[in-house]
């Protein structure tokens, strides 16, 4: 199936052609009709399926639609807002959606607005307003605040990796977005995952949403192998390090649960002649780009991080992540994985699993209908038992629910205060 044939611009299914597409992925193929007739969507489709390309492609033609006297009606305008939980899906769904409008006759104003950075030059490229902003919730609040951009214009908001900026720490930022927005806008919300008490909230905040759903064929899904491997804690370095030198993996992503963890693998690998590094949230924005460049250029073997990498990081022909440390869920353990196998690609991902975590390791097994048995690695065999879980009774005055709102509760009644029935 051509691109023409979902109703874009020829201009923009050769924008497409030259990223890449072939033809469309599943989720383009259900997104970008609906988007173009004016729909609220809820798209929901794996990791490395072309999401970005399906909010962005349309975005740009209905961009295109509007009267050209009133794409900039006040100074600091904005046209369409997308808003992401890292500054690094944040510069690649920049890079996409500039790449994607070349082609164009009116080349659409695109601005890029990250925390991590002096916030002067962003100031400086909303001079004039944008037609499309790119940005974290945190800078924006920013922006917003210095009235350094008017949020009241937005025709189209949306919400990349929507899961976590509905469901984790960027609720109440969220909640105070929504607040600046037009009641009156197109809302697409996209991620890999959708929990069902985060679907209930984001299918509440949209009006008459088409939800759009590809689900994982055999046909469509990444080829990932997974692994799972029983091995004491405090061994888990040392095994990492025969698994890089035994196996020959030459690129290595590894999660780890703390930011402390990340640093201190990285420095053992490092002594240990694996030329390891670290990425987490504490690096600068430019130290961060630079481990992110450096790992694509294959200048580093191993980078130990966060969470911070599990998303809407494209690290092409990536063979190898591990989860050093489990993930705290079944969602996150996908989008970890996904980071592997993308494009096309084959891919391995494999879990190191202590006593003390073995039964979380089922959990996220059972959620995710999967059935991998625990390996053992000769001279790595665990000695440990799981520790007893001691259930202590709460204070007589503590724990009483409802007494405060909820994350939730928050983002509720923003979504009231922006879309009243």
């Amino acid at each position: 199936m051509p691109f023409l044939s979902l109703g874009l611009l020829p201009t923009l299914a050769q924008a497409a052609g030259a990223l890449g597409f072939i033809e469309p992925t599943p989720i383009q193929v259900l997104a970008i009709p609906e988007i173009l007739k004016g729909a609220d969507v809820l798209g929901s489709a794996q990791t490395g399926s072309g999401k970005t390309a399906a909010f962005a492609l349309p975005l740009l033609q209905l961009l295109q639609s509007l009267p050209a006297e009133n794409r900039h009606q006040y100074g600091r305008a904005v046209r369409a807002l997308i808003v992401v939980p890292t500054r690094e899906l944040a510069a690649q769904v920049g890079d996409v959606v500039r790449s994607l409008s070349q082609a164009l006759p009116q080349h659409p104003k695109v601005v890029v607005a990250t925390g991590g950075v002096s916030i002067n030059p962003q100031m400086m490229a909303l001079r004039g307003g944008a037609d499309v902003l790119v940005a974290t919730p945190g800078r924006l609040l920013d922006l917003a605040g210095q009235n350094a951009v008017q949020l009241a214009t937005v025709r189209l908001l949306v919400l990349d990796e929507a899961d976590r900026l509905l469901d984790l720490g960027f609720a109440d930022e969220l909640a105070k977005v929504l607040t600046l927005l037009p009641p009156q806008r197109q809302s697409l919300f996209f991620s890999a995952t959708f929990p069902d008490s985060v679907r209930e909230l984001a299918t509440q905040m949209l009006r008459d949403p088409v939800h759009v759903s590809v689900e994982a064929t055999e046909q469509h899904e990444p080829e990932i192998a997974q692994r799972a491997i029983a091995v004491d804690a405090k061994q888990r370095t040392q095994l990492l390090r025969h698994l890089i030198k035994d196996q020959g993996w030459k690129r290595v992503l590894v999660f780890v649960a703390t930011k402390y963890t990340a640093e201190l693998v990285a420095e053992k690998l490092y002594k240990a002649k694996v030329f390891a590094t670290a990425f987490h949230g504490d690096l600068s924005q430019g130290a961060r780009k630079q481990v992110l460049a450096e790992f694509k250029d294959e200048q580093w073997e191993v980078v130990i991080t966060t969470d911070l990498a599990s998303r809407g990081i494209d690290i092409a022909k990536l063979p190898v992540v591990v989860n050093y440390d489990l993930p705290r869920s079944a969602v996150d353990y996908v989008h970890r994985i996904g980071r592997t196998g993308r494009a096309g690609e084959s891919g391995l991902a494999v879990s190191f699993v202590s006593a003390d975590t073995e039964a979380h390791f089922h959990l996220i097994e059972k959620r995710q209908g999967l059935n991998l048995p625990l390996e053992h690695i000769a001279g790595f065999e665990p000695t440990e038992v799981a520790t007893p879980i001691v259930v202590q009774a709460a204070p007589d005055n503590g724990g009483i629910k409802g007494k405060r709102p909820s994350k939730k509760d928050k983002l509720r009644a923003a979504a009231a205060r922006t879309n009243p029935t």
